[in-house]
């Protein structure tokens, strides 16, 4: 009799422990990082690369977040697009490898931002491209892009 008390009161505190495991490595992490592109970022996303793709450089300028704009002119971003395009070509396939939100207040952007990262294939090779987008008041711009290719050497 009290050995089966005993494995019961032991089953318990298990059971306990493991859902105060689960509930506190799901709380800890809620808010600060997710998965997924919500329905208006991928709004931005989707017209900024059709930008790029279109060759509409001063669009995807006017419309990207102001850190775009505080850390290039307009000539210089299209002088950069007009380089990667000479180098890969046009982009013909792309895979999103990954996408997760973030809320931090340092780099890559401060604040609410979505980094997506595609593994893009190009008409002269391959390449990894990484968007940052910036949510500022409710409304997405695109902050950042890099693009990581061995065709660009």
């Amino acid at each position: 009799m009290k050995d089966e008390r005993g494995r019961m009161k032991a089953r318990a505190l298990i059971l306990t422990c493991i859902t105060a495991v689960l509930v506190l490595s799901t709380s800890c992490t809620r808010g600060e990082r997710r998965s997924g592109i919500p329905a208006d970022a991928q709004t931005v996303l989707d017209t900024a690369i059709g930008d790029m793709n279109a060759g509409d450089y001063d669009r995807l300028y006017n419309a990207a977040a102001d850190e775009w704009r505080r850390d290039t002119t307009l000539e210089d971003s299209k002088a950069t697009f007009e380089r990667l395009r000479e180098k890969l070509g046009r982009a013909t396939v792309r895979s999103l490898q990954t996408a997760r939100e973030e809320q931090t207040g340092t780099a890559p952007v401060a604040g609410h931002s979505l980094i997506a990262i595609y593994q893009t294939s190009f008409e002269r090779g391959h390449a990894m491209e990484t968007f940052t987008l910036v949510e500022r008041d409710g409304k997405w711009y695109l902050a950042k892009y890099f693009v990581s290719s061995t065709a660009l050497q």
